[in-house]
Order: C-alpha cells, then sequence, then structure tokens
C-alpha cells in the first residue's frame, strides 16, 4: 500500500456528518479529505469496500487490561502492546491504559512503561490513567483499602514529572483526599483531572471541578448518589456544564432507565463519554484473574471479588456502542461519537482524534450495517481484518 489511498464503497461517519457515494482520502497517516467518488485524484491506491460504514475509531480512557494482561501485573511495554493489540480487534484506535490503584513502585513502573510506548509508538497507545490511589475509602470499590492514600507532595511531583513525557496522563482523585490547591496544580501542569471514587457533596465535588477536575470517572459507580436534599457525584456530573464523565454501558454497573435519564439530563457542552474500563479478560476466555493478590471471577459478563463487588468491567467498545443504540435507542450518530469524539474531547485530543475530518489521523473502524467490525485501521495502517 501506498503513503495516498481512496476508500470507497461504503457510507461515511465523520464523526459530524454522514456522506454517501464518497471516497476517504489518506494521505501518510492522516485524512486528506472526503470527496465525490468519482473525483479521487491521480495517484491515489483504489480500496473497494463491500458496503457498510467507515466511522472514526473509538477512544477508550479507561482500560485496565486486555489479552490476558492486566498493567498492574504487566507494567511494562511489552503489556500495553498486548492490551493495545487486544482492543484494537474490538474498534478501538486509542486508549489510556489504566493502572488501578497499587503500591508507589508499581506506579513508577507504569510511568516508565508509559513513556517507553510513547517512544516505540505503540499502535493504539495513548497514554496512562492512574486510577488511584487517592481514592475515597468509603467508595473504594475494588480498588485494596490498604493501598488507598492521600495525596503527598511526592505524589504531585511524580505526576507532574512524568506528564512531560506523555500524551495524556490522566488521574481519577476523590476530592476528600485530595485538595483543590493539589487539582490546581494537577491541571496546570497538564494533567487530565477525572473525579470518581468519591463520597464527596455538590459543593466539594464542585470545588474541584472549580479547581480544574475535567472529567468523572465511570458515572454512578463507586461514587454519591443523587439524592433528594443531597445532589452528590451524580448530581454535580450531570449539573456541571464543562464536566465530562465515562460512562460503563453494559447493562450491569448502570440500569438501562438510570443511564437514559441520564443522557437526558446531562448539561453541555461536557458530554457522557463511553469507556469500557475493561480487564485482561477481553478478547480471551479465561474464566479469573488476580489483581492485588485477589481472585476476581468472570461470570455471565460480569467481574466480581468473592463478596461480589463489581472489578471492572467484562466490556469492549463496540459492545458498549451496540448496547448504547440498540438497547437504549439513541442514535447511531450519538453512540459513535460517545466512544469517540467525546472521549477525544475529554482529553483534548480532538484535534487528530474522534473524527475523520481534513488533518485528522487516519484512525477508523469498518463496520457492517448491523455494527459488526470488518476492519481497523490505526495512523492508515491495518491493524485488524480485511480491507
Amino acid at each position: 500500500m501506498t503513503g495516498m489511498s481512496a476508500f470507497s464503497g461504503a457510507r461515511i461517519f465523520d464523526g459530524h456528518d454522514w456522506h454517501d457515494g464518497k471516497a476517504l482520502l489518506l494521505r501518510d497517516g492522516s485524512v486528506e479529505a472526503v470527496v465525490e467518488e468519482n473525483n479521487i485524484p491521480s495517484g491515489f491506491e483504489s480500496i473497494r469496500l463491500d458496503g457498510g460504514f467507515l466511522a472514526p475509531g473509538f477512544v477508550d480512557l479507561q482500560v485496565n487490561g486486555g489479552g490476558g494482561v492486566l498493567l498492574n501485573d504487566r507494567p511494562n511495554v511489552e503489556g500495553i502492546r498486548t492490551i493495545c493489540g487486544a482492543h484494537a480487534q474490538f474498534g478501538t484506535v486509542a486508549l489510556l491504559a489504566t493502572l488501578i490503584t497499587d503500591t508507589p513502585e508499581i506506579t513508577e513502573k507504569a510511568i516508565a512503561a508509559g513513556r517507553a510506548a510513547a517512544v516505540a509508538k505503540v499502535p493504539g497507545f495513548l497514554g496512562l490513567h492512574l486510577e488511584g490511589p487517592h481514592l475515597s475509602l468509603a467508595r473504594k470499590g475494588a480498588h485494596d483499602p490498604a493501598l488507598i492514600r492521600p495525596m503527598q507532595e511526592s505524589d504531585l511531583s511524580r505526576l507532574k514529572k512524568a506528564v512531560a513525557d506523555l500524551p495524556v496522563l490522566q488521574t481519577t482523585v476523590a476530592p476528600e483526599t485530595v485538595t483543590p490547591q493539589q487539582i490546581a496544580a494537577l491541571a496546570g501542569a497538564g494533567i487530565v483531572v477525572s473525579i470518581g471514587h468519591s463520597d464527596s457533596s455538590f459543593e466539594m465535588a464542585s470545588a474541584a471541578i472549580a479547581a480544574g477536575a475535567r472529567q468523572m470517572t465511570h458515572l454512578f459507580n463507586a461514587m454519591s448518589q443523587l439524592g433528594n436534599r443531597q445532589p452528590g457525584m451524580v448530581g454535580t456530573a450531570l449539573e456541571s456544564e464543562s464536566l465530562y464523565a465515562g460512562l460503563i454501558a453494559d447493562g450491569i454497573h448502570v440500569d438501562r432507565h438510570t443511564l437514559a435519564i441520564a443522557l437526558r439530563a446531562k448539561r453541555g457542552p461536557g458530554r457522557i463519554f463511553l469507556v469500557t474500563d475493561a480487564m485482561a479478560t477481553i478478547g480471551t476466555d479465561m474464566t479469573e484473574f488476580t489483581l492485588n493478590g485477589r481472585t476476581i471471577k468472570r461470570t455471565n459478563g460480569r467481574l466480581t471479588l468473592e463478596d461480589g463487588t463489581l472489578a471492572g468491567a467484562d466490556l469492549d467498545m463496540i459492545s458498549a456502542v451496540r448496547f448504547i443504540h440498540c438497547e437504549i435507542g439513541l442514535s447511531l450518530d450519538e453512540a459513535l461519537r460517545m466512544a469517540s469524539l467525546y472521549p477525544a474531547e475529554a482529553v483534548r485530543q480532538d484535534h487528530h482524534l474522534g473524527h475523520l475530518r481534513p488533518g485528522a489521523a487516519a484512525s477508523f473502524v469498518h463496520l457492517s450495517d448491523d455494527l459488526a467490525i470488518r476492519s481497523v485501521w490505526i495512523d492508515g495502517k491495518k491493524v485488524h481484518g480485511q480491507a
């Protein structure tokens, strides 16, 4: 394949609009234009597709593992490469490899692995998401309570140093354990601050947003709920116009009716976007694995600790898109944006991800009309399926 190619024979969703009878032009790993099929310039290699549609590749900001690997267990470049490869087959072209609460030593290894993965340009690696350890014990979820702690100056320094070497660095913190001043310092350094695993009040969460928090981690899960007199974390997310919020759309983590209500209630321009919160099981037939020495069971799409606590998700991104479109009834356009454009916006990467307009990365999916993955391309290179 040359550095110039033209894809035709399929509808094109560019992240904003649909195009029929058009061709997607790529040059050297980037989108050049969408043109009429009968107006493809000379010099472009023609790739004719058999129906279906092209759409921006998915962007997942919370991926703990895949392909049998957890980042906590394999905090190295090969671990990240395995995770990215496992999710690429389900349409994810950019992800944040996510480290669940662990020791400072493992955190350092994960940051070093992220730096090395960025240098190696691992396909699909967008950066790191450090989920913890600065969380609330009251809303710990599956995080090991023995490892949860308030943020210290050394933690702040570590993150501020790490962000310089990563495309994206995101961290999930609880406002109870990280002060507004610390959040402001993190955001000021270019780190994407997400609040979650928190029992915060509306006022405390709002103070975190005012200090620079940009996201909320897995809306509804591991947080104070919306009440008649206390809006809690959930109410804060729905009320805030600036805050983006990740959502696990598998019908297990959030009831479908609750999910539908949230989508109607959320104020913009900050949007609700899809995350998988995926664990090592994705792309495998494994039935159990361990996290911080604790066994997690996989049963009927549900991952749980022995006490029944949900421990991440057994979910890939195309399944989340299908759920939000087919089960919730959201338009296909919006379901696709929730998996691509909105998460790209949430980490300020929408200049090259989440759409297929000129200048964007040539990272896209070819889908059948019934939302099956046919092929996946990252930076103009096919990484899964048939062209």
